[in-house]
């Protein structure tokens, strides 16, 4: 998945607006402009597309986090910004929505999945960890897909 569907599927699923958005990426570090935003969540196809970068993204997610939960007690985890994952993506949202292993397994089993509590554990455990699991785009997708029937279950249905 790249990083604008993710952050487009939020936007959607959340019902929030481009001003709101490039708030949460200026509240993540980034300086964009409006344009910008509007740049990003566009088509691939459409000459004005602009990739969401790593750090854009990241950006984006902190901002939700800041938004949904406020700052943290203690000092937050610190993410390379270089690059990111899907494991790292689910976990920002986990944490933004503040979801237990029971809400996830809910959310997943909205849209016809099934997954272990053992099975989900693994894609929160560090890579060097030998039971780490890759969270691939399908599952991402699927995820992002079920917190949409979670925040807007009277279009879902």
């Amino acid at each position: 998945m790249t990083n604008n569907e993710v952050m487009k599927s939020v936007r959607y699923t959340l019902e929030i607006k481009n001003k709101e958005v490039l708030q949460m990426i200026q509240a993540g570090g980034v300086k964009l402009t409006i344009l910008d935003v509007v740049n990003l969540l566009k088509n691939e196809e459409d000459e004005e597309y602009l990739g969401c970068s790593a750090k854009t993204i990241h950006a984006f997610l902190d901002g939700l986090i800041l938004q949904r939960r406020g700052p943290s007690d203690g000092p937050a985890k610190k993410f390379p910004t270089s690059t990111i994952d899907n494991n790292t993506i689910l976990r920002k949202l986990r944490i933004a929505f503040e979801m237990r292993d029971t809400d996830l397994i809910a959310t997943i089993e909205s849209v016809g999945l099934r997954i272990s509590k053992s099975e989900l554990s693994s894609l929160f455990r560090a890579p060097s960890h030998k039971h780490f699991m890759k969270c691939g785009d399908q599952f991402l997708r699927n995820f992002l897909k079920g917190l949409t029937h979670r925040f807007r279950s009277n279009e879902a249905k």
